[in-house]
């Protein structure tokens, strides 16, 4: 029976992943940076397999650099979501590919720091990562408030992805150390399955479409005098215009619309709300969706575009959130509640 290595399973896993991901975005914008990133670890992953599990040497040469490159094309994936750069492309390229030069120069004069090295570059990108998103899932002003709350989530996992790979490396370098690599097949071994558990726990997370615990209601911050203002605009932009309508609104577009900074509208809605913008604006898109499954025959799925979700998943996650209820039990609800009003009329 041939031998397979364990990080050409998840090389294999990878590929899937990419596939999906590909065809999901096929008819939107794609955001290069993460899917050159899974690219990547296709490529690393097939190179861990050929090292630890075949003994071939020379990749060991290829795979630091390849690493290197790891937490600057996920901080650039990131970044596609928060802001828009200013900076010109080259001048970016170039930033972000110092880190794998650097590694480049320590394989031509010296190897020894190569793993503190990387172990720095992963924690100093994981870390920038962890700080663009302290504002939470508002933290993304170009990701469409449908899928932001599930965006950030998987923002945090790859950020702690990068923490995790770091205490990988440095295990691996103190076995180097002081065991001359005794252990080193094991930790890289037990480090694939244990990203390979990560990343299925994060998969079955993104598919749910059941609603999540009960959590305790936020509580609002107090308000200052200008958020009434800017509340008031908001809602004057959704009542009139309807504006949540639109499956791309993002808190940019949404800024441009208002004519006011996307930060001022995150800290109005937050302290006056106790929710972020994407919450805020699902719950307008809810309560259409509400009136419309009660006053029409409609299917769900057409109300579901109606008011601006594209996924069916998000609908019901964020419908049972507002409701405590699919939107198929709200229906039934309304129509019993009616028939109840009618029979009592009669008598």
């Amino acid at each position: 029976m041939p031998f397979i290595p364990l990080p050409f399973v998840v090389a294999i896993l990878l590929v899937v992943v990419f596939v999906h991901v590909v065809r999901r975005d096929e008819d939107g914008q794609r955001n290069l940076p993460f899917l050159a990133l899974i690219l990547l670890s296709i490529l690393q992953s097939l190179q861990a397999g050929l090292r630890w599990g075949y003994g071939v040497g020379w990749v060991m040469y290829l795979a630091p650099v390849g690493a290197a490159l790891v937490p600057p094309l996920a901080y650039a994936g990131v970044l596609r979501l928060v802001r828009k750069s200013r900076t010109p492309l080259p001048r970016r390229l170039l930033l972000h590919a110092l880190p794998a030069l650097s590694i480049v120069m320590l394989l031509i004069f010296g190897r020894e720091p190569i793993d503190l090295v990387l172990v720095a570059i992963f924690v100093g990108y994981a870390m920038t990562i962890l700080l663009l998103m302290r504002p939470g899932a508002d933290a993304l002003k170009l990701a469409p408030f449908e899928g932001s709350a599930r965006a950030y989530r998987a923002i945090l996992f790859a950020a702690f992805a990068l923490l995790f790979s770091a205490v990988i490396d440095i295990l691996v370098f103190l076995d180097m150390a002081f065991t001359h690599g005794e252990y080193a097949r094991s930790v890289v071994a037990v480090g694939n399955l244990a990203l390979l558990a990560i990343l299925s726990v994060a998969a079955a997370a993104a598919s749910a479409s059941a609603a999540p615990a009960e959590k305790p209601e936020p509580v609002a911050e107090p308000s200052l005098p200008e958020d009434h203002e800017t509340l008031a605009a908001i809602e004057g932009l959704m009542r009139t215009k309807r504006v949540y309508r639109d499956a791309d609104l993002n808190l940019d577009r949404l800024a441009r619309k208002a004519g006011i900074p996307g930060r001022q509208i995150s800290a109005a809605i937050n302290r006056a709300t106790g929710k972020n913008v994407s919450q805020y604006v699902n719950e307008q898109r809810i309560a259409e969706a509400c009136q419309l499954l009660a006053e029409s025959d409609r299917p769900v799925t057409e109300i579901m575009f109606a008011v601006g979700f594209q996924t069916k998943s998000n609908f019901n996650r964020e419908f049972r959130r507002v409701t405590d209820m699919t939107p198929l039990e709200w229906r039934d609800k309304q129509a019993s509640s009616i028939a109840i009003s009618h029979g009592a009329k009669r008598v």
